[in-house]
């Protein structure tokens, strides 16, 4: 039996909150930090882990559809969608309370409440693996996020990878992409083409956002130091440097998992 349902979201984001001393380490302080899109790129170069999208370890035995057909959506108990975690001991107590930093920033914006797993089947299990990587959605048991201690820990890449596990694909993907941007595939690298695939994402009415943590910057994955990706309206504009969520993100996530209504 799951116990979350009897603990009120007061008490949740209290409990992250003390856990979390004053003196917790500053992601952008303790080390440069890129942009998530080159945060990503640069931990995951050349790792062994089969990943898809530049950071997403596919699920063979689910197909492409949008996040609200295919069934990865978490559950949703009364006003809030309750999503257990487990971080592992290998982080310093200031590298668990990025992470947790960064988990509280949903608390403040959607209604998304991490809570700590107990006997819970799914959740998150996050740890320090090869590189920066989530599944997409929730899946049949628990999950892994991989957040490297030394090129995943920062608020940005917590929120991507997280967004991710909640059923977000990147921007550059989405269904309408094509209306926004021109993907340049003579400069994208041999071997990372699907990266740029265009996916049946459900884009909940909200427009393309260059601001998105989810975007990849101009020059991903590029083989040559040329653009892959350009946006039409403007093609000497810059993107992809994104440092947390922007608006859209956030109300992609309260459109997604209906926030604001009881269930």
């Amino acid at each position: 039996m799951e116990t979350t349902s009897i603990m009120t979201p007061a008490f949740l984001f209290l409990f992250f909150l003390s856990l979390t001393p004053s003196g917790a380490v500053d992601d952008e302080a303790a080390v440069e930090n890129l942009g998530v899109s080159e945060t990503i790129a640069r931990a995951n170069d050349g790792i062994a882990t089969r990943l898809v999208h530049g950071d997403i370890v596919p699920n063979l035995q689910r197909n492409a559809d949008p996040c609200v057909t295919s069934g990865c959506k978490w559950p949703k108990r009364g006003s809030y969608v309750y999503v257990p975690v487990v971080i592992s001991n290998e982080y310093t107590r200031d590298e668990k309370n990025l992470i947790i930093q960064s988990l509280l920033t949903f608390h403040r914006s959607t209604c998304i409440r991490f809570v700590w797993r107990r006997r819970h089947s799914q959740y998150l299990s996050f740890f320090s693996g090869t590189g920066c990587w989530s599944y997409l959605g929730r899946q049949s048991q628990g999950q892994q996020v991989s957040l490297r201690r030394d090129g995943c820990l920062f608020t940005d890449t917590v929120q991507h990878e997280v967004l991710h596990a909640l059923g977000f694909h990147h921007e550059q993907v989405r269904s309408d992409r094509d209306d926004h941007v021109s993907i340049l595939q003579e400069n994208i690298r041999p071997g990372t083409e699907q990266n740029f695939a265009k996916q049946p994402t459900n884009n909940l009415g909200t427009p393309y956002d260059f601001e998105s943590v989810m975007h990849y910057s101009k020059y991903a994955f590029s083989r040559n130091g040329e653009p892959t990706i350009v946006s039409k309206a403007d093609p000497d504009m810059e993107f992809g440097s994104a440092t947390t969520m922007s608006q859209n993100d956030i109300a992609r996530v309260n459109a997604l998992y209906q926030c604001g209504e009881s269930r």
